[in-house]
């Protein structure tokens, strides 16, 4: 058969497989000079099925999907011209025990996600997924293939009613039980291939396909820990997600798997995230970057210029002080009442600045427990209040003043030779 003209434009060449509904060959499109997949229907098999499957894949176009060319007719036997993917099966890349490479592995799953999130949005139900129709191109981007039994939403299947459909080894449970596929039955098939490239094994197996069934339907998968204890952990999570026997504990379709294995940014960790702290202050919100790299509180610009103005006036209130107290051990009595005097008048000042040079520690203080409570750190210590002058200030003060407003008298006269 080979060397025959099909359709009139497309040459068979050699012949990729058979099944029972159709058979696969490589053809030359002697119009456009390129090579196809084409894909003949069996003789005696159900052309109306054929028919609907090269409907539904027709309107499908994405790179991770095989494309459909063209549809016809020869000699009474129906032809689809399909995409020519010369990279081989995923089946023929798997090697029983031995785990595939682990790159490989999630760019394959990324790339088999993204093309059942593009058919499931349309509508389309795969229903067979299995690493032989996982097929590659010469650049080695995966494609899903062979939509032979695939199902339309809200429509009738494209089989025969009440047949059990599916590679046993990949079934889903409710497949196996005939119940109506989903797009979650294509979850947990694919969900089953990625266990085994990461496990170099299925969750299930038997030389039996009604055993194989019953397992998918009553038992547990072999744990992929134990199989592949080092297995990454994205796609071991997806993996044993896809494989939850109720559907609705499944990723719900493709969409949700690619969300499942994109790589993105990471998620927020404390120390990114905001910090709410609530206290006797009002509540209060530490962006990230807040703190320094101890974990302490920056302290603002403003803030720290205001307390070092407010400690130079409380140094300066006592630098006065204590020179007051000094001028009261004088012996002139003049000396004594004149600069009295004097420091009675910037006396004032010098109390009201050491008062508010008080009131202003004392403020700073509780400003200081106020920043405590909104950060998880303690804060620096203050730093040592200077000693209080206080006490001293209107004893020095007070007295000369009362003894300036009395005339000084004069000395008694020498005593007579």
């Amino acid at each position: 058969m080979a060397d025959e003209l099909v359709g009139g434009r497309y040459r068979l060449v050699d012949r990729l497989g058979i099944g029972g509904m159709s058979e696969v060959w490589a053809a030359d499109d002697l119009e456009l000079g390129r090579q196809v997949a084409l894909k003949l229907l069996a003789r005696g098999a159900d052309p109306a099925r054929f028919e609907r499957e090269a409907q539904a894949v027709a309107g499908l176009a994405h790179p991770n999907i095989c494309r459909l060319y063209d549809y016809g007719e020869d000699n009474g036997r129906p032809y689809m011209v399909l995409e020519y993917l010369g990279g081989g099966t995923l089946e023929d890349r798997l090697v029983q025990g031995e785990p595939y490479p682990d790159d490989e592995t999630e760019r394959i799953a990324r790339e088999l996600a993204a093309g059942l999130a593009y058919a499931h949005a349309r509508g389309l139900i795969h229903r067979d997924l299995k690493p032989a129709n996982v097929l590659f191109d010469d650049d080695g981007v995966a494609k899903i293939a062979d939509f032979g039994i695939a199902r339309l939403v809200g429509s009738g299947t494209l089989t025969e009613t009440g047949t059990l459909l599916g590679t046993a080894a990949y079934i889903s449970p409710e497949q196996a039980q005939g119940l109506p596929a989903t797009t979650a039955s294509d979850v947990y098939s694919f969900g089953v291939i990625l266990y085994r490239m990461l496990a170099g094994r299925l969750p299930f197996e038997s030389d039996s396909p009604m055993e194989l069934a019953r397992m998918h339907i009553q038992e547990q998968p072999f744990p992929l820990a134990d199989a592949r204890p080092n297995a990454p952990g994205t796609p071991a999570a997806v993996a044993e997600a896809s494989l939850a026997k109720d559907p609705e504990a499944r990723p719900a379709d493709g969409e949700a798997l690619v969300q499942e294995l994109s790589f993105g940014e990471p998620a927020p960790t404390l120390s990114d995230a905001p910090t709410i702290v609530a206290g006797s202050a009002p509540t209060r919100v530490i962006p990230p970057g807040g703190e320094d790299r101890r974990g302490l509180r920056t302290v603002p610009l403003p803030l720290l210029l205001g307390a070092v103005l407010l400690l130079g006036a409380a140094a300066a209130g006592l630098a006065v002080a204590f020179l007051i107290g000094g001028s009261s051990n004088d012996s002139t009595p003049a000396a004594s009442s004149t600069r009295a005097s004097t420091a009675t008048t910037s006396a004032r000042p010098s109390t009201a600045a050491s008062t508010r040079g008080t009131t202003t520690q004392g403020t700073t203080t509780r400003g200081t427990t106020r920043a405590a409570t909104t950060v998880a750190s303690p804060p620096p210590p203050p730093p040592p209040s200077p000693p209080p002058p206080a006490t001293t200030l209107p004893t020095t003060v007070t007295i000369p003043v009362t003894t300036a407003t009395t005339p000084t008298p004069p000395p008694p006269p020498p005593p007579p030779p």
